[in-house]
């Protein structure tokens, strides 16, 4: 459990320096700022814009961001559709196919319940699966490889396939397709993306016009994330873009997009640590380690101004090694923020988010989703 400031403390000067490390820290004017340029950006494309919410897992969120123009979110799994769900969340599409009776039943209390639920499948066993659960109509979109090898149809005539499966049941609607390149995102170059999306909306393409032979409707091309807006937009496929890390950042995707449009976002979110022991000439331990962030990606990366080129080390399950700054005396109770390497998995592993303006703490908010297992 990761301790939340004292909310005595939301609205006092200073206050953001007095929550309990470590911690997760959302500077909330950046946010705003990462939301609003990304609705204009969508806007400017033509396209609707559904943030993923596993970049985040939190209703306020979630809700901020439709306030601010999106039709709706994401979410990988129906664990975290039911969370945001039961927190108020009304439009909502799970991204991930799901397998068997139990979780068919699962999706269909989630189309009961809200106004707007859309869920994926690519095999006919799903299609059926669902169609036994289903109570109420539930939208379905037909999720399609583009070229990762995760999941979706891997062939036109499997999207026909499965598109007949659909229309022969009444309980389901086909509304559309996803296609997401998972392993584009971080290639490095806009040119490199721009190929990898080209040939991944040519297999979406395809699959599109079997499912159109067939009979079925696609309406919504949904797809896309924060590495390649640019490349998905000038395909002219998707009607709807699925991005999620560019509200928050990560060292992850600074790295690969450099100086891209598509990696013009600010860090908006940080992990707060303290200095715990200076007892070393070479090296200060904070306590942010192994359970503070996610380790899939590159280092977190220190922001706190003086600490901009120090090394970080994963020091154990608690703690964190950073080298000292040349010339920069450092002690015990210093508190350093971290941009994290990979920013999904990290705030996986938060209970709450501190919400900033400048030093002052503004809010306290849950992370509903946050580990939700299926």
């Amino acid at each position: 459990m990761n301790l939340p400031a004292d909310p005595d403390l939301i609205g006092q000067p200073g206050s953001r320096h007095t929550i309990p490390t470590p911690a997760a820290v959302l500077d909330l004017d950046a946010f705003d700022r990462n939301v609003a340029k990304m609705a204009a950006r969508a806007k400017a494309a033509g396209l609707a814009l559904r943030p993923h919410a596993k970049s985040h897992k939190c209703a306020a969120l979630a809700a901020r961001q439709i306030a601010a123009g999106a039709v709706g979110v994401c979410c990988a799994k129906l664990g975290e559709a039911e969370a945001l769900a039961m927190a108020g969340i009304e439009a909502i599409l799970v991204t991930s196919p799901i397998s068997g009776a139990f979780a068919a039943e699962r999706a269909a209390r989630l189309a009961d319940a809200l106004p707007d639920f859309r869920i994926v499948v690519d095999h006919v066993d799903g299609v059926a699966e669902l169609a036994a659960a289903a109570t109420s109509p539930i939208q379905v979109i037909i999720d399609v490889d583009v070229g990762t090898g995760r999941t979706g149809v891997a062939s036109p005539e499997q999207a026909a396939e499965v598109a007949r499966a659909i229309l022969a049941a009444p309980e389901l609607t086909l509304i559309g397709v996803q296609g997401y390149g998972g392993h584009w995102q971080h290639m490095e170059g806009a040119n490199a993306r721009a190929a990898a999306a080209a040939d991944g909306m040519a297999r979406l393409s395809a699959a599109i016009a079997a499912i159109r032979a067939a009979g079925g409707a696609v309406e919504v091309v949904t797809g896309g994330g924060t590495g390649t807006f640019a490349a998905d937009a000038a395909q002219g496929v998707l009607t709807e873009v699925q991005p999620g890390s560019f509200a928050f950042m990560d060292r992850q995707y600074r790295e690969a997009l450099k100086a891209d449009p598509d990696g013009a976002f600010e860090q908006s979110l940080t992990i707060a640590t303290t200095v715990i022991s200076a007892n070393q000439p070479k090296w200060v331990t904070v306590d942010g380690g192994l359970k503070a962030f996610s380790t899939d990606g590159p280092a977190p990366a220190p922001l706190t101004p003086g600490f901009e080129a120090a090394t970080y080390r994963f020091y154990g399950d608690e703690h964190g090694m950073l080298m000292r700054p040349d010339g920069l005396a450092v002690g015990r109770g210093v508190r350093i923020e971290f941009a994290p390497g990979h920013i999904d998995p990290t705030l996986d592993r938060y209970d709450v988010l501190h919400l900033v303006r400048g030093d002052v703490l503004v809010d306290i908010v849950p992370i509903e989703a946050r580990g939700a297992g299926q």
